[in-house]
Protein backbone atom coordinates (compact mmCIF):
# COMPACT_ATOMS: atom_id res chain seq x y z
CA UNK A 1 0.00 0.00 0.00
CA UNK A 2 1.36 3.32 -0.59
CA UNK A 3 1.46 5.78 2.53
CA UNK A 4 -0.63 8.99 1.94
CA UNK A 5 2.24 11.02 2.37
CA UNK A 6 3.82 9.57 -0.84
CA UNK A 7 1.05 10.23 -2.63
CA UNK A 8 0.77 13.82 -1.62
CA UNK A 9 4.36 14.68 -2.67
CA UNK A 10 3.48 13.29 -5.92
CA UNK A 11 0.72 14.65 -6.80
CA UNK A 12 1.11 18.28 -5.78
CA UNK A 13 4.57 17.93 -8.38
CA UNK A 14 2.82 16.94 -11.29
CA UNK A 15 1.51 20.37 -12.75
CA UNK A 16 1.30 23.77 -12.14
CA UNK A 17 -1.83 23.70 -10.48
CA UNK A 18 -3.48 20.71 -9.83
CA UNK A 19 -2.92 16.65 -10.42
CA UNK A 20 -5.42 14.70 -12.31
CA UNK A 21 -8.44 11.71 -12.00
CA UNK A 22 -10.65 9.82 -13.61
CA UNK A 23 -14.05 8.03 -12.83
CA UNK A 24 -14.89 4.56 -14.13
CA UNK A 25 -18.18 3.42 -14.56
CA UNK A 26 -19.22 -0.01 -14.50
CA UNK A 27 -21.78 0.48 -17.34
CA UNK A 28 -19.15 1.17 -20.08
CA UNK A 29 -19.20 -1.51 -22.78
CA UNK A 30 -16.71 -3.42 -22.29
CA UNK A 31 -16.76 -2.96 -18.25
CA UNK A 32 -13.06 -2.62 -17.13
CA UNK A 33 -13.62 -4.95 -14.31
CA UNK A 34 -14.32 -7.91 -16.62
CA UNK A 35 -10.70 -8.64 -18.09
CA UNK A 36 -7.26 -8.36 -17.51
CA UNK A 37 -6.91 -6.94 -21.04
CA UNK A 38 -9.29 -3.88 -20.07
CA UNK A 39 -7.42 -3.22 -16.85
CA UNK A 40 -4.31 -3.18 -18.70
CA UNK A 41 -5.89 -1.03 -21.09
CA UNK A 42 -7.04 1.36 -18.09
CA UNK A 43 -4.01 1.53 -16.36
CA UNK A 44 -2.05 2.38 -19.71
CA UNK A 45 -4.32 5.40 -21.04
CA UNK A 46 -3.76 6.64 -17.28
CA UNK A 47 -0.38 6.88 -17.76
CA UNK A 48 -0.33 8.48 -21.09
CA UNK A 49 -3.29 10.97 -19.84
CA UNK A 50 -1.21 11.28 -16.41
CA UNK A 51 -4.40 10.25 -14.48
CA UNK A 52 -3.11 10.15 -10.58
CA UNK A 53 -6.27 8.97 -8.90
CA UNK A 54 -9.17 6.81 -10.38
CA UNK A 55 -12.30 6.52 -8.86
CA UNK A 56 -13.67 3.07 -9.60
CA UNK A 57 -17.45 2.37 -9.60
CA UNK A 58 -17.81 -0.98 -7.53
CA UNK A 59 -21.29 -0.16 -6.04
CA UNK A 60 -24.12 0.73 -8.13
CA UNK A 61 -28.05 0.44 -7.83
CA UNK A 62 -27.31 -1.94 -4.73
CA UNK A 63 -25.51 -4.51 -6.93
CA UNK A 64 -21.23 -5.27 -5.79
CA UNK A 65 -18.96 -6.26 -8.05
CA UNK A 66 -16.89 -7.41 -4.92
CA UNK A 67 -17.90 -9.82 -2.45
CA UNK A 68 -21.36 -8.56 -0.31
CA UNK A 69 -23.81 -9.56 1.70
CA UNK A 70 -25.31 -6.24 1.63
CA UNK A 71 -25.52 -5.68 -2.15
CA UNK A 72 -26.23 -8.58 -5.04
CA UNK A 73 -22.49 -10.29 -5.83
CA UNK A 74 -23.51 -11.32 -9.29
CA UNK A 75 -21.41 -9.31 -10.84
CA UNK A 76 -18.06 -9.79 -8.93
CA UNK A 77 -19.00 -13.50 -9.33
CA UNK A 78 -19.05 -13.34 -12.62
CA UNK A 79 -16.26 -11.50 -13.37
CA UNK A 80 -14.07 -13.67 -10.69
CA UNK A 81 -15.27 -16.29 -12.74
CA UNK A 82 -13.09 -14.87 -16.07
CA UNK A 83 -10.28 -13.68 -14.76
CA UNK A 84 -9.97 -16.55 -11.84
CA UNK A 85 -9.10 -13.56 -9.13
CA UNK A 86 -10.38 -10.88 -7.80
CA UNK A 87 -10.58 -7.87 -10.53
CA UNK A 88 -10.89 -4.85 -8.32
CA UNK A 89 -7.57 -6.24 -6.00
CA UNK A 90 -6.08 -6.84 -9.74
CA UNK A 91 -6.76 -3.36 -10.96
CA UNK A 92 -5.50 -1.79 -7.34
CA UNK A 93 -2.24 -3.80 -7.14
CA UNK A 94 -1.55 -2.63 -11.38
CA UNK A 95 -2.81 0.96 -10.66
CA UNK A 96 -0.11 1.04 -7.47
CA UNK A 97 3.15 -0.88 -9.60
CA UNK A 98 2.41 2.84 -12.12
CA UNK A 99 1.98 5.20 -9.05
CA UNK A 100 -1.63 5.34 -9.21
CA UNK A 101 -4.07 5.14 -7.13
CA UNK A 102 -7.10 3.82 -6.49
CA UNK A 103 -10.48 4.89 -4.87
CA UNK A 104 -13.72 2.88 -4.07
CA UNK A 105 -16.48 5.09 -5.52
CA UNK A 106 -19.68 3.74 -4.34
CA UNK A 107 -23.67 4.93 -5.28
CA UNK A 108 -25.19 4.69 -1.89
CA UNK A 109 -28.61 6.32 -1.73
CA UNK A 110 -29.82 5.17 -5.29
CA UNK A 111 -31.06 2.10 -6.37
CA UNK A 112 -31.04 3.16 -10.06
CA UNK A 113 -34.03 1.33 -11.42
CA UNK A 114 -33.38 -2.04 -9.74
CA UNK A 115 -37.21 -3.45 -8.53
CA UNK A 116 -35.34 -6.52 -7.44
CA UNK A 117 -32.62 -5.10 -5.22
CA UNK A 118 -31.87 -6.90 -2.16
CA UNK A 119 -32.05 -4.20 -0.12
CA UNK A 120 -36.30 -4.24 -1.44
CA UNK A 121 -36.54 -7.35 -1.10
CA UNK A 122 -35.85 -7.62 2.30
CA UNK A 123 -37.20 -4.23 3.74
CA UNK A 124 -39.91 -3.38 1.15
CA UNK A 125 -40.64 -0.16 0.17
CA UNK A 126 -40.43 1.59 3.74
CA UNK A 127 -36.87 2.76 3.06
CA UNK A 128 -37.54 4.66 0.52
CA UNK A 129 -37.94 8.23 0.42
CA UNK A 130 -41.47 9.77 -0.62
CA UNK A 131 -43.46 12.53 -1.20
CA UNK A 132 -47.16 12.44 0.01
CA UNK A 133 -48.39 11.66 -3.13
CA UNK A 134 -50.50 8.60 -3.48
CA UNK A 135 -48.19 4.77 -3.70
CA UNK A 136 -50.13 2.13 -5.23
CA UNK A 137 -47.03 0.61 -7.15
CA UNK A 138 -43.64 0.05 -7.02
CA UNK A 139 -43.20 2.67 -10.30
CA UNK A 140 -45.15 5.24 -8.11
CA UNK A 141 -41.68 5.75 -6.20
CA UNK A 142 -39.55 6.43 -8.79
CA UNK A 143 -37.45 9.92 -8.76
CA UNK A 144 -35.99 10.86 -11.89
CA UNK A 145 -36.42 7.18 -13.24
CA UNK A 146 -34.29 6.19 -10.03
CA UNK A 147 -35.22 4.46 -6.52
CA UNK A 148 -33.63 6.69 -3.39
CA UNK A 149 -33.41 4.90 -0.38
CA UNK A 150 -34.32 7.32 2.62
CA UNK A 151 -31.36 8.53 4.19
CA UNK A 152 -33.17 9.30 7.87
CA UNK A 153 -33.93 5.25 7.73
CA UNK A 154 -31.64 3.59 10.59
CA UNK A 155 -31.74 0.71 8.85
CA UNK A 156 -30.57 2.16 5.63
CA UNK A 157 -27.72 3.49 7.25
CA UNK A 158 -27.02 0.41 8.95
CA UNK A 159 -26.75 -1.77 5.67
CA UNK A 160 -24.47 0.75 4.27
CA UNK A 161 -22.05 0.89 7.19
CA UNK A 162 -21.79 -2.77 6.98
CA UNK A 163 -21.32 -2.94 2.80
CA UNK A 164 -18.20 -0.49 3.44
CA UNK A 165 -16.48 -2.09 5.99
CA UNK A 166 -17.15 -5.27 3.71
CA UNK A 167 -14.83 -3.36 1.00
CA UNK A 168 -12.47 -1.85 3.43
CA UNK A 169 -12.07 -5.44 5.00
CA UNK A 170 -11.52 -7.06 1.26
CA UNK A 171 -9.14 -4.26 0.25
CA UNK A 172 -6.49 -3.27 2.64
CA UNK A 173 -4.38 -1.41 -0.21
CA UNK A 174 -7.02 0.78 -0.98
CA UNK A 175 -6.10 3.91 -1.26
CA UNK A 176 -9.66 5.95 -0.55
CA UNK A 177 -13.39 5.39 -0.73
CA UNK A 178 -16.04 8.44 -2.15
CA UNK A 179 -18.87 8.51 -1.13
CA UNK A 180 -21.71 8.78 -4.15
CA UNK A 181 -24.91 10.02 -3.77
CA UNK A 182 -25.16 11.31 -0.39
CA UNK A 183 -28.47 13.46 -0.45
CA UNK A 184 -31.73 13.52 -1.39
CA UNK A 185 -33.55 13.71 -4.36
CA UNK A 186 -32.86 17.45 -6.14
CA UNK A 187 -35.75 16.98 -8.41
CA UNK A 188 -38.98 18.42 -7.09
CA UNK A 189 -37.52 17.98 -3.14
CA UNK A 190 -40.48 17.27 -1.09
CA UNK A 191 -39.43 14.17 -0.35
CA UNK A 192 -38.13 12.32 3.45
CA UNK A 193 -42.04 11.19 4.64
CA UNK A 194 -41.59 7.50 5.15
CA UNK A 195 -43.28 6.36 8.68
CA UNK A 196 -39.14 6.22 10.43
CA UNK A 197 -38.05 9.70 9.40
CA UNK A 198 -41.08 11.85 10.22
CA UNK A 199 -41.42 9.85 13.63
CA UNK A 200 -38.01 10.26 14.33
CA UNK A 201 -38.56 13.92 13.66
CA UNK A 202 -41.80 14.41 15.77
CA UNK A 203 -39.67 13.00 18.17
CA UNK A 204 -36.90 15.24 18.13
CA UNK A 205 -38.67 18.84 17.57
CA UNK A 206 -41.80 18.42 19.20
CA UNK A 207 -43.57 19.20 16.17
CA UNK A 208 -47.05 17.53 15.39
CA UNK A 209 -45.95 17.57 11.85
CA UNK A 210 -43.26 17.87 9.07
CA UNK A 211 -44.61 21.12 7.21
CA UNK A 212 -42.80 20.78 3.45
CA UNK A 213 -42.46 24.92 4.37
CA UNK A 214 -41.02 24.12 7.77
CA UNK A 215 -37.58 25.45 7.91
CA UNK A 216 -37.00 23.05 11.44
CA UNK A 217 -38.01 20.19 8.39
CA UNK A 218 -35.62 21.08 6.07
CA UNK A 219 -32.61 21.36 8.51
CA UNK A 220 -33.70 17.77 10.46
CA UNK A 221 -33.39 16.56 6.76
CA UNK A 222 -30.00 18.52 6.06
CA UNK A 223 -28.67 16.89 9.01
CA UNK A 224 -30.15 13.61 8.07
CA UNK A 225 -27.31 13.63 5.21
CA UNK A 226 -25.15 14.31 7.25
CA UNK A 227 -25.53 12.43 9.69
CA UNK A 228 -25.56 9.24 7.18
CA UNK A 229 -22.31 9.91 6.15
CA UNK A 230 -20.90 10.68 9.61
CA UNK A 231 -21.31 7.09 10.60
CA UNK A 232 -19.84 6.31 7.02
CA UNK A 233 -17.01 7.89 7.74
CA UNK A 234 -16.53 6.97 11.60
CA UNK A 235 -17.18 3.60 10.37
CA UNK A 236 -14.08 4.08 7.48
CA UNK A 237 -11.51 5.96 10.37
CA UNK A 238 -12.45 3.30 12.60
CA UNK A 239 -10.82 0.25 10.29
CA UNK A 240 -8.27 2.52 8.17
CA UNK A 241 -7.64 5.87 10.09
CA UNK A 242 -5.25 6.30 6.95
CA UNK A 243 -7.39 6.42 4.08
CA UNK A 244 -8.84 9.20 1.89
CA UNK A 245 -12.41 10.26 2.31
CA UNK A 246 -14.46 11.81 0.10
CA UNK A 247 -17.93 12.66 -1.00
CA UNK A 248 -19.30 13.88 -4.22
CA UNK A 249 -20.75 17.25 -4.08
CA UNK A 250 -23.94 18.69 -6.27
CA UNK A 251 -23.16 21.87 -8.47
CA UNK A 252 -24.42 24.27 -7.73
CA UNK A 253 -24.19 25.25 -4.57
CA UNK A 254 -27.80 26.64 -3.97
CA UNK A 255 -29.08 23.24 -5.72
CA UNK A 256 -27.30 21.20 -3.40
CA UNK A 257 -28.03 22.54 -0.24
CA UNK A 258 -31.69 23.73 -1.05
CA UNK A 259 -32.73 20.82 -3.49
CA UNK A 260 -30.31 17.84 -2.35
CA UNK A 261 -29.94 18.96 1.41
CA UNK A 262 -26.33 18.23 0.62
CA UNK A 263 -24.13 20.87 2.85
CA UNK A 264 -20.79 20.32 1.47
CA UNK A 265 -19.19 23.08 2.38
CA UNK A 266 -19.54 22.10 6.21
CA UNK A 267 -18.10 18.73 5.56
CA UNK A 268 -14.93 20.55 4.26
CA UNK A 269 -14.86 22.84 7.04
CA UNK A 270 -15.46 20.51 10.32
CA UNK A 271 -12.89 18.28 8.14
CA UNK A 272 -15.53 15.36 8.13
CA UNK A 273 -14.19 14.59 4.79
CA UNK A 274 -10.34 15.25 3.18
CA UNK A 275 -11.74 16.16 -0.41
CA UNK A 276 -15.16 17.08 -2.20
CA UNK A 277 -15.45 16.54 -5.72
CA UNK A 278 -17.55 18.46 -7.54
CA UNK A 279 -20.06 17.61 -10.24
CA UNK A 280 -19.56 20.69 -12.67
CA UNK A 281 -21.42 18.57 -15.29
CA UNK A 282 -22.88 21.47 -17.50
CA UNK A 283 -22.12 22.33 -21.33
CA UNK A 284 -21.59 25.55 -21.85
CA UNK A 285 -17.95 27.11 -20.97
CA UNK A 286 -19.52 30.16 -19.23
CA UNK A 287 -21.58 28.18 -16.66
CA UNK A 288 -18.39 26.10 -16.02
CA UNK A 289 -16.54 28.80 -15.12
CA UNK A 290 -19.48 29.89 -12.87
CA UNK A 291 -19.50 26.66 -11.00
CA UNK A 292 -15.82 27.08 -10.21
CA UNK A 293 -16.46 31.06 -8.79
CA UNK A 294 -19.10 29.39 -6.77
CA UNK A 295 -16.78 26.87 -5.09
CA UNK A 296 -14.42 29.59 -4.13
CA UNK A 297 -16.79 31.54 -2.80
CA UNK A 298 -18.33 28.59 -0.51
CA UNK A 299 -14.24 27.00 0.19
CA UNK A 300 -12.63 30.58 -0.14
CA UNK A 301 -9.77 28.20 -2.02
CA UNK A 302 -9.79 25.07 -3.56
CA UNK A 303 -7.09 23.17 -2.01
CA UNK A 304 -9.70 20.72 -1.00
CA UNK A 305 -12.46 20.58 -4.05
CA UNK A 306 -11.95 18.43 -7.18
CA UNK A 307 -13.65 19.83 -9.88
CA UNK A 308 -15.24 17.54 -12.08
CA UNK A 309 -16.07 17.97 -16.03
CA UNK A 310 -19.16 15.92 -17.66
CA UNK A 311 -17.40 14.71 -20.50
CA UNK A 312 -20.31 12.55 -21.41
CA UNK A 313 -22.38 15.77 -21.98
CA UNK A 314 -19.51 17.03 -24.33
CA UNK A 315 -19.45 14.07 -26.47
CA UNK A 316 -19.80 16.05 -29.82
CA UNK A 317 -17.79 19.17 -28.64
CA UNK A 318 -14.33 18.26 -27.68
CA UNK A 319 -13.78 21.75 -28.25
CA UNK A 320 -15.48 23.12 -25.17
CA UNK A 321 -14.06 20.15 -23.25
CA UNK A 322 -10.90 21.31 -23.85
CA UNK A 323 -11.46 25.12 -22.59
CA UNK A 324 -13.48 23.61 -19.63
CA UNK A 325 -10.33 21.10 -18.67
CA UNK A 326 -7.76 24.03 -19.52
CA UNK A 327 -9.78 26.34 -16.96
CA UNK A 328 -10.06 23.59 -14.61
CA UNK A 329 -6.73 23.08 -14.43
CA UNK A 330 -5.63 26.92 -13.80
CA UNK A 331 -8.46 26.96 -11.22
CA UNK A 332 -6.07 25.86 -8.66
CA UNK A 333 -8.34 23.02 -7.26
CA UNK A 334 -7.24 19.75 -5.71
CA UNK A 335 -7.72 17.85 -9.01
CA UNK A 336 -9.23 18.22 -12.59
CA UNK A 337 -11.51 15.10 -12.52
CA UNK A 338 -12.99 13.12 -15.80
CA UNK A 339 -16.26 11.54 -15.80
CA UNK A 340 -15.73 9.57 -17.51
CA UNK A 341 -13.77 7.01 -19.12
CA UNK A 342 -16.00 4.93 -21.35
CA UNK A 343 -16.91 8.48 -22.93
CA UNK A 344 -13.28 9.31 -23.46
CA UNK A 345 -12.82 5.94 -25.37
CA UNK A 346 -16.36 6.60 -27.04
CA UNK A 347 -14.57 9.62 -28.84
CA UNK A 348 -10.76 9.92 -28.59
CA UNK A 349 -10.87 13.80 -29.53
CA UNK A 350 -11.67 14.16 -26.08
CA UNK A 351 -8.09 13.13 -25.17
CA UNK A 352 -6.33 15.72 -26.88
CA UNK A 353 -5.94 17.90 -24.22
CA UNK A 354 -4.52 15.28 -21.47
CA UNK A 355 -2.34 13.87 -23.75
CA UNK A 356 0.85 15.11 -23.90
CA UNK A 357 3.59 16.95 -21.29
CA UNK A 358 2.75 18.14 -17.95
CA UNK A 359 3.41 21.28 -16.63
CA UNK A 360 5.78 21.37 -14.13
CA UNK A 361 5.79 23.17 -11.19
CA UNK A 362 7.91 26.45 -10.87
Amino acid sequence: MFPVSLFSERLTSTSANTHRGLFVTVIQDPPVLSSKEEIAKLIEFARSAHIKILFVQIYRANKAWFASTVGDSAPYETHVKNLSEDPFALLIKEAHASGIQVHAWLNLLSLGNNADAKLLKKYGTDILTRNLKEKKTLEDYKIDNQYFLEPGDLRVREELSNMVEEILRAYPDLDGVQFDYIRYPDKHPAYGYTKMNVERFKQASGLEWAEESSSVWKNWKRDQVSGLLELLVQKTRSLRPDIQISTTGLMPFNRAYHEGFQDWPSWLKNGLVDFVTLMCYIRTTPEFETYISDAKNKTQDLQNVNLAIGAYELMKSPEIFAQQFELCEKAGSRACVIFHYGSLLENPALTNPLIGKVKRAA
